[in-house]
């Protein structure tokens, strides 16, 4: 998809749309539409980012839904761009987002999620970062989306899903169904027709442990079960990531309830069964067994997060050398740079990037001295945000033309600049919550340029095989940067109050745990803060060294899946072995690479409907009961007291498994049909 070189110079790659042909791109159609699709699958990933921990790309459903859009009004193939590109720049920002701004909730800088200044705060930080990652890749671009070292995985299907789209079907009915089926059964789940979810505690036999002067002291113990979550996006997660990875998560979970909670329960019931004037019953050891997992296993795990991101690191560091040395001669090629006349080579202009920076740099140095409320603190940290920016915007979009956005460690290379930042803040003198928040600060932009620049490169290279003019996508992405940085901080707001008003603790807690938030709080308050239980933390990366020298394909996940309750891994469990069955039923039909390609299609495209159905109307309650209004009375009286609640339940696993396997497998089509382009997520 590049240039190629032949023997007497080299051959000009030659765009889906050639570059002197003039077409309509930036129109105000295309530009509406992904931006609503930037608000909305902004918000879906945001949603299931603080639910999961994971998000998925949206280059592919936001292909495909611009595509079935702009087809109903006669639109050309470089619209569908524009708006894809859009589209999906909310992802890169919310995904920044969920993996920062909670940590200032959860680091306690701020009392209350939502006040008006934190919404000016963390819009700004949005703001910021986004538009320090498009600058930056306006400098990348050109060396970056036309070198042939870099496959671009995501870019290539996603362009072939729109050449595919002027001859046939998009796919939108598959996704748009299954949205509908995500939001039905979110719906329901809310309205109660069924249990999300149930525990029971299964308790051992006492054992004797010791002596007391008293007389001989016993342990009592057990395993707290817990069924699946009914949840369309879990198991939609599961099926995107497969069985293998699906099977990596749920061994974390199993590890942490089926391992530590009882082990520790064991050891610390004695004490509370010595202070209580009650007898324990069977809530009385459920509650004492979500503590101990949330206030001793949780930490281990976020221990084993850190050993995971730093071995993450080290194992692309050939990947990471490669990306910043050639960012630093890329400068200089965008620096020297003349004019370019050729409509498809044309990047923002180097003076317009440069002033971009530059009052980036001033935007974010008053938010930093506003967090330290010190002159020298604030500009070592703009600094530190510009230099750690712009080499980690490089590396990620270097990473992304590798292995595609989904698989991007922006987590990982966020915490390195954390961990850069709070050594510096040390050793300015800053401590206490003045200097976490500082530190938060910097993370959170710099995570914001990385994860919007991997984005961009990756739709940019789209346009370079379609035809797309770079400028205009750009600017493009600035406007949606920009409408994303002023909405994104409002569904946070909803899950967060809305997960209080019914009964929950917030960001953080158990609905909605923000493993790598506060994975970013812990450390930042350890280092800077002094707040750190290193303990607990030691022995999480003793931990993850374990999974590391067992060679353990991802300890990341399996770290993860410690930190997340056992009802999401369980389901992310099921998704992946529904994901198993679909490849062994095609296995079994032995179906061709063309068949496998309209099956793999499909399947994606009902997860990624899922995810989006449950994530939007789980919004919706959430607002609801931000509102605090009682939706739980509309509940039809025939359903209360329903009196086993959770075999219905079953009903609704059933019925998604039989959607993700009969559908796809029923639309693998004919043997002699061609081959369609293979979605990547």
């Amino acid at each position: 998809m590049a240039d190629t070189q032949s023997g007497s110079g080299t051959k000009r790659f030659t765009p889906y749309v050639p570059a002197d042909k003039v077409m309509t791109e930036f129109s105000g159609r295309a530009l509406f539409i992904g931006l609503i699709m930037c608000v909305v699958l902004g918000a879906a990933n945001a949603y299931l980012g603080l639910k999961a921990g994971m998000t998925i790309a949206a280059t592919y459903p936001a292909a495909v839904i611009g595509m079935a859009f702009l087809r109903l009004v006669k639109g050309n193939i470089l619209e569908e761009n524009m708006a894809r590109t859009v589209g999906s720049i909310g992802e890169s920002v919310a995904a920044g987002a969920i993996f920062t701004l909670p940590a200032f909730f959860i680091a306690g800088i701020w009392e209350e999620f939502f006040t008006v200044g934190h919404y000016v705060q963390s819009s700004l930080i949005m703001l910021a970062g986004g538009v320090l990652g498009i600058m930056f890749v306006a400098l990348l671009r050109r060396v970056m989306v036309e070198d042939v070292e870099l496959p671009f995985p995501e870019s290539v299907a996603a362009s072939e899903i729109h050449k595919a789209g002027r001859s046939g079907g998009t796919g939108a009915k598959f996704l748009f169904a299954a949205m509908g089926i995500g939001a039905v059964i979110q719906a329901m789940r809310n309205l109660k027709f069924f249990a999300e979810s149930a525990e029971k505690f299964i308790e051992f036999s006492k054992a004797t442990i010791g002596l007391k002067a008293s007389g001989t002291v016993t342990a009592q113990s057990g395993i707290l079960l817990s069924t699946p979550g009914v949840n369309p996006s879990y198991m939609g997660v599961g099926y995107i990531i497969g069985p293998k990875l699906a099977s990596l998560n749920f061994s974390g979970g199993l590890l942490a309830w089926g391992l530590f909670v009882p082990i520790l329960t064991y050891f610390i019931g004695p004490s509370l069964m010595a202070t209580s004037t009650t007898p324990l019953d069977e809530g009385s050891w459920i509650g004492m067994a979500n503590n101990v997992w949330r206030y001793i296993v949780r930490p281990i795990a976020i221990g084993g997060m850190l050993m995971s991101a730093g071995f993450t690191l080290f194992r692309m560091r050939k990947s990471l050398g490669a990306g910043l040395k050639r960012s630093i001669g890329d400068v200089k090629k965008a620096a020297t740079g003349e004019h370019v006349a050729i409509r498809t080579e044309q990047d923002i202009s180097f003076k317009w990037v440069m002033i971009g920076i530059l009052l980036t740099g001033v935007l974010t140095f008053f938010i930093y001295n506003y967090f330290a409320q010190d002159v020298v603190a604030a500009l070592v940290a703009t600094i530190v945000m510009i230099i750690a920016g712009f080499f980690f915007a490089a590396v990620s979009g270097y990473l992304v033309g590798i292995i595609g956005s989904s698989n991007n460690p922006i987590s990982g290379l966020t915490l390195s600049t954390l961990l850069v930042a709070a050594l510096l803040m040390v050793a300015l003198g800053m401590t206490g919550q003045t200097g976490v928040a500082a530190v938060l600060g910097v993370a959170a932009v710099v995570c914001v340029a990385a994860a919007v620049a991997g984005e961009m490169l990756q739709d940019l290279k789209v346009g370079h095989i379609l035809g797309g003019t770079p400028w205009k996508m750009q600017v493009g992405d600035l406007i949606g940067v920009g409408l994303a940085a002023a909405v994104m901080f409002f569904p946070l707001v909803i899950l967060h109050q809305g997960d209080i008003n019914m009964g929950g603790t917030g960001l953080g807690g158990k609905t909605y745990p923000a493993p790598q938030a506060s994975l970013m709080a812990l450390l930042s308050q350890g280092i800077v803060g002094g707040q750190m239980a290193w303990p607990l933390i030691i022995v999480g990366m003793l931990m993850g060294l374990g999974f590391i020298l067992m060679q353990v394909k991802s300890p990341m996940l399996v770290s993860v899946g410690m930190y997340l309750p056992l009802e999401t891994t369980f389901a992310i469990f099921i998704g992946g072995l529904i994901k198993g069955v679909v490849d062994k039923v095609v296995a079994k039909k032995k179906f061709n690479d063309a068949q496998k390609a309209r099956v793999e299609n499909t399947g994606v495209l009902l997860a990624a409907g899922l995810i989006a159905g449950e994530a939007l109307i789980g919004l919706l309650f959430a607002g609801l009961a931000v509102g605090d209004i009682k939706y739980d009375t509309w509940l039809p009286a025939i359903f209360a007291g329903f009196p086993f609640p959770f075999y219905v339940s079953s009903l609704v696993f059933l019925f998604i498994a039989w959607l993700l396997i009969q559908i796809p497998v029923k639309n693998a089509g004919r043997p002699d049909e061609p081959a369609p382009p293979t979605a990547v997520m």
